[in-house]
């Protein structure tokens, strides 16, 4: 089992850079694959990225693709979202979701344990 604290939220202009970080506790974070979703007022959680848990492989929503990078450090049970050039419908509360197990990477249902998200706002 593990708990998740999200952070690195906040207020950037439109072409701005935000990272956030997700902490995780427990031993066998490193066996864990780690998502980050994003939930914008009255929408549904949509998926941002993923990273499988020994890192060698990622996966990214086209809406981010090469404006945002996700990548871990598993000696430090770290995962960080770097998102550059960042837009005003990124805003959003950001989550970062873990789960030994996963078959649909993308799909919020399939994480187990969550943090409690963060807030990223854009302004334009």
């Amino acid at each position: 089992q593990v708990q998740l604290v999200d952070s690195g939220g906040g207020l950037v202009q439109t072409g701005g850079s935000l990272r956030l970080s997700c902490a995780a506790s427990g031993r066998t974070f490193r066996n864990y694959n780690v998502g980050w979703f994003r939930q914008a007022p009255g929408k549904g959680r949509e998926f941002v990225a993923a990273i499988r848990w020994g890192g060698d492989r990622t996966y990214y929503a086209d809406s981010v693709k090469g404006r945002f990078t996700i990548s871990r450090d598993n000696a430090k049970n770290m995962v960080y979202l770097q998102m550059n050039s960042l837009k005003p419908e990124d805003t959003a509360v950001y989550y970062c979701a873990a789960d030994p197990t996963l078959t649909y990477i993308s799909r919020p249902n399939e994480y187990d344990y969550w943090g409690q998200g963060t807030q990223v706002t854009v302004s334009s």
